[in-house]
């Protein structure tokens, strides 16, 4: 599978839609990055994560909805380095069909959410980034 308009190949997609982690910046108000680690799901040319309504992220991504997300996978012999970086504009999901649909394939890929950090109308928000270029190594 091959993001339209990422540029990432079928290897690279594998790698994001695979990974279990990835970490997320955004830019606080006062200019500084925000840095944190995210559970995300890649849905064609689109990544999904869930958040607590409340959260820095959600502020940040309020006041400036670019981010950038990292996948990476460290070895000792650094010719087998890899990452993806994906950049784009964050939004958010609240309510309705699509926040149940997004819902479920973060509960498909991360069994954990439903019992241990449920994922809820008016507490969560699916906060869905297009993915408008990506940045590789590895691959």
């Amino acid at each position: 599978m091959t993001l339209k308009g990422s540029g990432l190949s079928g290897a690279e997609s594998e790698f994001v839609a695979g990974a279990r982690v990835g970490h997320l910046a955004t830019t606080r108000p006062d200019g500084t990055p925000h840095v944190v680690p995210i559970s995300a799901v890649l849905d064609l040319d689109r990544l999904l994560f869930a958040t607590e309504v409340g959260t820095s992220k959600v502020s940040n991504i309020k006041e400036n909805p670019l981010v950038a997300v990292c996948f990476d996978e460290y070895h000792e012999d650094w010719t087998q380095l890899k990452q993806v970086i994906l950049y784009g504009a964050a939004y958010f999901i609240e309510t309705g069909m699509e926040f149940l649909r997004d819902r479920n394939l973060l509960y498909e890929k991360f069994t954990q959410y439903e019992s241990e950090a449920p994922i809820e109308e008016g507490e969560s928000l699916i906060v869905e980034v297009e993915i408008e270029r990506a940045s590789t190594w590895g691959f």
